[in-house]
């Protein structure tokens, strides 16, 4: 099996995103390889920012749509909660590398579910916060 690699909002976002045919082609590749290599981890809050930025923010699917997709990852992807202990990690990352609180969530999240890789647009790509570095799967 391959390294286990948590996977930030936006790149499920893209997934599910025409605007940008390249992005939303390697974000349903990334999704595709994590789910048949059973590699890929997610969040509750993962979900969350989905469901609010394509419904809400970018309006690119109704409610049910995305609810709809928001089963289908459940399905192929790990799914880790958010708990008390994970929110006082976060702030400590938060702390040690000045990373916003809801990126250090995410880091904080994918150490606990043993991920070795963030893959994410939105954070520091190349970034190393000791045993998770931060890879940019859209960048070229």
């Amino acid at each position: 099996m391959s390294a286990r690699r948590f996977l930030d909002t936006n790149v499920v976002v893209y997934a599910y995103d025409t605007s940008d045919m390249v992005k939303q082609a390697k974000a349903q590749e990334l999704l595709a390889n994590a789910v048949r290599h059973g590699e890929g981890v997610v969040s509750v809050q993962v979900f969350g920012e989905f469901f609010h930025t394509v419904v809400v923010k970018r309006k690119l699917m109704t409610e049910a749509e995305a609810a709809v997709a928001i089963s289908a990852l459940e399905a192929g992807l790990e799914v880790a909660a958010v708990t008390a202990q994970l929110v006082k990690d976060a702030i400590a990352i938060h702390q040690r590398y000045q990373l916003r609180y809801w990126d250090a969530l995410i880091v904080a999240t994918a150490r606990h579910a043993g991920c070795t890789e963030v893959l994410s647009e939105d954070m520091n790509a190349g970034q190393d916060y000791g045993d998770i570095v931060v890879f940019n799967p859209f960048k070229v």
